[in-house]
């Protein structure tokens, strides 16, 4: 027995914005919807986006994401869409926990940082 992998999910009022931040924005695609619920997957990484405007007034969580190559997911989504990119952490940054990081940030405060093991 093993556990395999985290499936987050995200509640949002405007399922539009979700879908904009983690399909437009970070290249997630989009593999199943139905009237509430949604599926976007990239690589080995799945969430479920879920309309529910009562839970959406609650705490927007920080979901990190492990990365082999951060420079190319770094580029590709600044290339992409910048404005995504958190004030606070928009570029890579070395961190003395032993990690590489940056994050991106929606308009709901939902926040996504990407992380790569120092060598």
């Amino acid at each position: 027995m093993a556990l395999q992998q985290v499936i987050p999910q995200v509640f949002y009022d405007d399922i539009q914005i979700g879908l904009q931040f983690f399909v437009e924005g970070l290249g997630f695609k989009l593999v199943y919807n139905d009237d509430t619920l949604y599926i976007v997957k990239r690589d080995e990484i799945s969430l479920i986006l879920f309309i529910d405007p009562e839970s959406a007034k609650g705490d927007r969580p920080q979901i990190r994401i492990q990365t082999d190559d951060i420079e190319a997911i770094y580029n590709e989504i600044k290339a992409r869409s910048p404005k995504i990119l958190h004030p606070n952490l928009s570029y890579i940054k070395n961190q003395p926990w032993g990690l590489r990081e940056f994050a991106a940030l929606d308009p709901t405060t939902v926040c996504i940082v990407f992380q790569q093991a120092l060598p």
